[in-house]
């Protein structure tokens, strides 16, 4: 069995949508190393996140997937039922991406054909065998999209998180959560693209996402 290990993040001010007075968790999360990526960019803009906190009404938990579709699963479902989150924020790291961060609307639920870091792959291509094709996250992405800007660094809307470990572990969140999670997908890092600025990028995606959560349910 493996822990699930969670790191509690500092916290600044800001208002918030709460389903109830005690549960005010958002948890962001980032993959390990894969490939030849020992350095994952979404680990790392996620432990930026962490140092900046997402308001002092925000109990901001992060913690690290492996880029193993089982273990992925597994901790995704850990995080819903013992935690039982407003938000489940996943970023991940799109290879191809240069100084581009792109905000993924949907889990697609069959396709999963490339092989994960232990060289397996889900039986049949497929997330949930009781799941329906796609699955919308609450969150509109495009709003998001439309309403912030990040400094240096292009954002963009995707239908297609990629049929790999990113969009399985989206689907297995949105199935889980009832549709309240979010995937971002971030560039490597580089000279201009650093941890720091992905960190504060994460800051105001998701800060704008709270708000966006707060307006749907006034």
């Amino acid at each position: 069995m493996h822990e699930l290990l969670f790191e509690t993040a500092s916290r600044q001010d800001f208002t918030f949508w709460s389903m109830d007075s005690n549960s005010n968790i958002v948890v962001v999360t980032g993959f390990g190393p894969f490939r030849q990526y020992l350095v994952n960019s979404s680990w790392e803009a996620v432990k930026e996140l962490s140092k900046r906190g997402l308001g002092k009404n925000i109990d901001l938990r992060i913690m690290q997937l492996p880029v193993v579709y089982q273990k992925a699963k597994e901790q995704i479902f850990r995080i819903w039922t013992t935690l039982h989150p407003i938000l489940a924020v996943h970023v991940g790291l799109a290879s191809s991406a240069k100084a581009i961060i792109i905000l993924e609307q949907c889990g697609k639920n069959k396709g999963y054909e490339e092989m994960d870091a232990c060289g397996f792959h889900p039986e049949g291509g497929c997330c949930m065998l009781d799941g329906p094709e796609k699955i919308e996250s609450t969150i509109n992405m495009k709003t998001i999209w439309k309403n912030i800007s990040v400094e240096g660094i292009d954002i963009i809307f995707s239908r297609d998180a990629g049929r790999y470990i990113c969009d399985y572990t989206y689907y297995t969140s949105l199935y889980y959560g009832s549709g309240r999670a979010a995937f971002i997908h971030v560039p490597p890092l580089s000279k201009s693209v650093t941890a720091d600025s992905l960190g504060k990028a994460l800051q105001t995606i998701i800060l704008e996402m709270l708000k966006q959560g707060g307006e749907q349910r006034e």
